[in-house]
């Protein structure tokens, strides 16, 4: 847990910083206006509690916005197919940097689970893979396109599956 909690701070950037701050900020700000009108108790307890959501959901919500907006980009999945002589599945597939910086890295995933004519089910399934594999891409340009391939092994399962593709870039 120490480890993720140092390399998540090692990995924050200055607009990380300024969200985090102008949060704080905001929070103070409507603390203050909270005591100003302390007389209103109804306005008052509106400000202190609109002050604890913005120090909550704040910097969360702003932290995967922020880097929604910052590390935009499009994976495709090209192409997946078991192979028969081994446990395996080869996924190919590209991402496409859309944004207007260039990324230092990519972790690219391909999730494989379980695939039904029940919607309800497919649902619940994806919230339970059956495998995840992961592959890091390095120095992605703006505007550039990169194919990779992902071998997802040890791949036992003998029904229906399907498989999604995610990007997380910096």
């Amino acid at each position: 847990m120490k480890l993720r909690i140092e390399e998540f701070i090692g990995s924050l950037m200055v607009y990380d910083y300024i969200l985090f701050a102008s949060v704080f900020i905001l929070f103070i700000l409507f603390i203050v206006l909270a005591i100003l009108l302390r007389k209103r108790v109804i306005v008052s307890l509106f400000f202190t509690l609109i002050a604890f959501a913005i120090f909550f959901l704040g910097p969360t919500w702003g932290y995967i916005e922020l880097h929604n907006f910052l590390f935009k980009n499009k994976t495709e999945l090209l192409s997946q197919k078991r192979l028969h002589f081994t446990k395996a599945i080869v996924v190919k597939g590209s991402v496409k940097n859309l944004s207007k910086l260039d990324f230092s890295s990519c972790k690219i995933t391909a999730i494989t689970y379980r695939q039904t004519a029940n919607k309800y089910k497919n649902y619940i399934y994806r919230l339970k893979p059956l495998k995840k594999m992961s592959i890091f891409l390095r120095d992605i340009k703006r505007e550039e396109t990169r194919s990779f391939m992902i071998i997802v092994e040890p791949f036992t399962y003998r029904g229906d599956y399907n498989v999604s593709l995610e990007a997380s870039c910096r």
